[in-house]
């Protein structure tokens, strides 16, 4: 499709420009360490993310599934159901994907030494949606593209779903203030900062909960949905108990972590103890 590249563009710096702007006016936690710092690796690393995909990734998924479309490929181009039909099914099943993928990123110790540099920032804000160590885009494109190939499914929901994500994962891993009463409104529909903020919680159960970054409904369904940290939002920490250093924020230091960083005790199948709620 023409100009797809350019609406994607358009819409991600949307939604940034938005929630960052929303972050200084009513931002929902105070930010423990250096914005600079953790803003020029944060960013620094997507634009080493896009580079990698560009010059390693033979095809992008838009173009797969032009290529699919062409040949008749993937399961919904057997099937004779209406298009928008076709575009629905095929978001819904692409969101289905990413969040079992997200799962077994926590689950296999390799690949969660990978996505662990996104969860070892130390604060919570639009850039932490960013941060996703170069070989872990990597893979996720080719589990995407090989799904595409199986699906089949149509240009306009690959674009679609495309925009959506990048969007959602933006809004939903800002550092800002919602009415309680409105969050839970707005979690049955889409993953809201304060449902995916417990994901970044340092207590191993949270960690392993509230895998969804888009659509809010496999978490329940799967029994990963876990509504509240138990410290509440402005008292819960947020990483990975092994990396607590400040100095470790930077680019290079972002890229080396899976090779020399501790894995810890995060994977899904040890669990955790359930977090403790102190009163008084």
């Amino acid at each position: 499709m023409k100009n797809e590249i350019l609406i994607r563009l358009l819409s991600f710096a949307s939604v940034f420009v938005l929630i960052a702007l929303w972050e200084l006016a009513k931002p929902r936690r105070d930010l423990t360490t250096s914005k600079a710092k953790r803003w020029f690796g944060n960013l620094g690393i997507v634009g080493l993310n896009s580079l990698s995909a560009q010059l390693l990734m033979p095809i992008m998924p838009v173009a797969m599934a032009l290529i699919v479309q062409e040949n008749h490929w993937g399961l919904l181009n057997t099937l004779n159901i209406p298009y928008p039909v076709a575009v629905a099914a095929s978001v819904i099943l692409l969101d289905l994907v990413v969040y079992i993928q997200h799962v077994m990123f926590h689950a296999i110790p390799i690949l969660w030494r990978f996505h662990m540099m996104h969860h070892a920032d130390l604060d919570y804000d639009l850039t932490t949606g960013l941060r996703f160590h170069p070989i872990e885009i990597l893979i996720s494109f080719g589990i995407k593209l090989a799904v595409v190939v199986v699906l089949g499914p149509p240009v306009m929901a690959v674009i679609l779903f495309e925009i959506l994500l990048n969007a959602t994962a933006t809004f939903n891993h800002g550092n800002i203030y919602i009415f309680e009463k409105v969050d839970r409104i707005l979690r049955l529909f889409v993953v809201t900062p304060d449902m995916h903020r417990v994901h970044h919680s340092v207590t191993i159960r949270e960690t392993n909960s509230n895998f969804g970054f888009n659509m809010p409904w496999w978490d329940r369904l799967f029994g990963t949905y876990r509504a509240q940290p138990a410290a509440g939002h402005k008292g819960m920490t947020i990483g990975l108990s092994q990396f607590r250093d400040p100095k470790r924020l930077t680019l290079p230091w972002m890229l080396a972590l899976p090779f020399i960083g501790t894995p810890g005790r995060y994977s899904i199948n040890g669990w955790g103890r359930e977090p403790v709620v102190r009163k008084g």
